[in-house]
């Protein structure tokens, strides 16, 4: 054998291994389309397993045109979602405003857990 026909030979290999695994990867993220959205009912559904089972490429090729402009919808829709919660979450846990520190550091005076001197340097660096 001759380099070529052994360098074409492994070429196809990893084209046809590049193809399999696209074709795995928009399988699974039709599957997951079809779980995750709300409108679609269950037996419309279990109609498009069935037909992604039975005839995948034919299946793949219709999914995408029939709803690819909502499966794109859907995950913009959902990444909006994740980024407004991760955001509610990292206001929730962020530093406190300025009255709540102050407020925090009078009660802590109060009790006698701090002096006068410390609360004042508290304030200062809230108010600064």
């Amino acid at each position: 054998m001759s380099f070529w026909e052994n360098f074409w030979d492994i070429f196809w290999w990893f084209f046809f291994v590049y193809a399999f695994v696209a074709f795995l990867w928009l399988l699974f993220a039709v599957i997951g389309d079809l779980f995750r959205d709300d409108k679609l009912s269950g037996w419309r559904k279990a109609l498009w397993i069935l037909f992604l089972a039975f005839v995948p490429f034919l299946g793949l090729l219709v999914y995408l045109i029939a709803r690819g402009k909502g499966m794109a919808e859907r995950s913009m829709d959902r990444a909006r979602a994740h980024r407004e919660a991760s955001d509610a979450y990292i206001r929730s846990v962020a530093t406190t405003s300025l009255s709540e520190e102050i407020t925090k550091a009078t009660a802590l005076r109060d009790s006698g857990t701090i002096s006068a001197d410390e609360f004042e340097r508290i304030k200062s660096k809230a108010l600064v």
